[in-house]
C-alpha cells in the first residue's frame, strides 16, 4: 500500500580529492568531499581513515550512525510531548559496528544508542524508559537499514 504522504529529500556531493592526476592509482587522489543542501551548512566529508580518509572529516559511517541518532532523538522527543514526559535533557553516545567482508566490502552489523534522559519529575521516570521502545518504532532511519538498532536508555531527574 502507498504511503499517504511522500517526501522526496536531495542533496549535492562535490568530489574535492582530486590532487592533478584524479584516480590514476589508488594512492594518487584523496578522498575528500562536501556534501550540501540549500541553507545549510557545508559537511565536509571523507573516508574513514582506515580507507585512506581524513580524520578531521565526516565519514559515511559516521553520518549513517548519527542519523539512526538524530532521527531516535527527534522520535522520542515528539512522543514524550504527546505523552505528558516534560524531557529537559538528552545526550546520546552512540556507537554503531561494522564488519568488513574478504571481498573488500562490508555491512553495519548493529548500532546501539546510549541515550541519556532527564525528565522534570520522578512520577515521569518509568513512562520516560518506555516511550524509547515507541520512539524506535516510529524512527525513520531505523525502521530504513538492515541491522538491528539498540537502545542502552537511562533517565534521571532535574535537580537530583
Amino acid at each position: 500500500m502507498p504511503s499517504a504522504r511522500q517526501h522526496t529529500y536531495r542533496t549535492e556531493l562535490v568530489w574535492t580529492g582530486n590532487l592533478g592526476t584524479g584516480t590514476d592509482t589508488y594512492r594518487s587522489y584523496r578522498r575528500t568531499h562536501e556534501v550540501t543542501v540549500p541553507g545549510a551548512p557545508v559537511i565536509a566529508g571523507s573516508a574513514d581513515p582506515h580507507f585512506r580518509g581524513d580524520a578531521d572529516r565526516w565519514n559515511p559511517e559516521q553520518m549513517l550512525l548519527a542519523s539512526l541518532s538524530q532521527c531516535h532523538l527527534l522520535s522520542y522527543l515528539h512522543v514524550c510531548a504527546v505523552n505528558g514526559v516534560v524531557v529537559t535533557g538528552y545526550t546520546d553516545r552512540a556507537e554503531g559496528t561494522m564488519g568488513e567482508t574478504p571481498d573488500g566490502g562490508g555491512h553495519f552489523t548493529e548500532a546501539v544508542l546510549r541515550p541519556a534522559v532527564e525528565v522534570a519529575s520522578p512520577d515521569m521516570a518509568e513512562k520516560a524508559l518506555a516511550l524509547h521502545a515507541r520512539a524506535h518504532d516510529l524512527c525513520f532511519i531505523a525502521n530504513s537499514v538492515n541491522f538491528p538498532v539498540r537502545h542502552e536508555a537511562t533517565v534521571s531527574v532535574s535537580g537530583e
